[in-house]
């Protein structure tokens, strides 16, 4: 059962995929898990996507139908699939992941996501990378982030052999708030400050340093670094610094696949509803730790979100 939705669209950019386990097939992509968890947590979503004429691309539609998600974003190919990702599953709980080349995703077309868009109004615009690595769904986003005035929200994903630094780059300038991991933080401090620091203590003045030079150079509003089990920072611009810790109870851990998409979903849900930096902190890492109890990124059940509905609603 869906909550009341509120006011404050967030339009979302990028990959809807499968998450293909062999065993499984799971419907994800960063883009479309954060979307999904927005709709289902009440915050209206605009999924700007785009899937194959096939049996994939009819599982995305059931599911934009599931979540309520707006079907005016919602782009068919005839001729490209509906994205397919290949994932091998460790015994520590991480993955490795091949991603397919020349999907429908890389294919979204510019007017009529600007259409949806448009008619949406969004108050923040959140894009990745992945969607970025072929030129038509590059440009459409170009086009997007040129006609809106929406909170730019850039969720790094630095995928070996599917993003360029030049792309990096360029989103980067883009962007007002960013998302890494520590991975992606020690890549932007080796392209950008010429230096690589440990991450183990965000709090110590070199760390905060680079970060602050980061800010700076690409005149970011906030930057956050998610820390897995160890929580998660927030780096102003204005030099504020929010740190979070781990929830205090832990999860029986099922994999770690989507925790980053559902800390951003309560974060851009937090900031849409007006929640201070610290509780939409917390509750982000709380719920990215939830996610990590359940096999997949996004769970079968709506009943899930009513726990964190209930605690969060004023």
């Amino acid at each position: 059962m869906m909550t009341q939705r509120v006011n404050g669209t967030v339009a979302v950019f990028g990959e809807a995929l499968v998450d293909d386990f062999g065993d499984r097939q799971v419907i994800g992509g960063a883009p479309f898990n954060v979307a999904r968890h927005l709709a289902a947590l009440g915050q209206d979503a605009l999924m700007l996507t785009r899937v194959g004429l096939d049996e994939n691309g009819a599982r995305m539609r059931a599911e934009f139908e599931r979540f309520g998600l707006p079907m005016a974003g919602l782009q068919v190919d005839a001729a490209l699939p509906t994205g397919r990702v290949s994932v091998e599953r460790h015994s520590d709980g991480g993955h490795r992941f091949t991603i397919l080349p020349h999907q429908a995703y890389d294919a979204i077309e510019a007017e009529p996501a600007m259409t949806a868009m448009t008619a949406a109004a969004p108050a923040t615009l959140y894009f990745g990378t992945l969607a970025q690595r072929e030129p038509a769904s590059r440009d459409a986003l170009a086009r997007l982030l040129g006609a809106t005035d929406a909170c730019r929200y850039l969720d790094l994903n630095v995928r070996e052999g599917q993003v360029t630094e030049r792309c990096v780059f360029a989103s980067l300038h883009a962007a007002d708030i960013v998302k890494v991991n520590e991975e992606e933080l020690q890549d932007l401090f080796g392209w950008y400050t010429h230096m690589r620091l440990p991450t183990d203590d965000m709090a110590c003045a070199d760390v905060r340093h680079a970060c602050a030079t980061l800010l700076r150079v690409f005149n970011l509003t906030g930057l956050i670094v998610t820390l897995g089990p160890r929580g998660a920072v927030y780096l102003g611009a204005d030099g504020a610094y929010h740190s979070t810790p781990a929830p205090g109870v832990p999860v029986q851990l099922a994999d770690t696949v989507g925790a980053g998409d559902a800390f951003s979903a309560v974060f851009l849900l937090g900031r849409a509803r007006g929640w201070a930096l610290d509780a939409t902190l917390a509750r982000a890492n709380e719920f990215a730790g939830a996610v990590c109890g359940i096999v997949g990124a996004v769970p079968d059940d709506h009943a899930f979100y009513r726990p964190f509905i209930d605690r969060w609603e004023p």
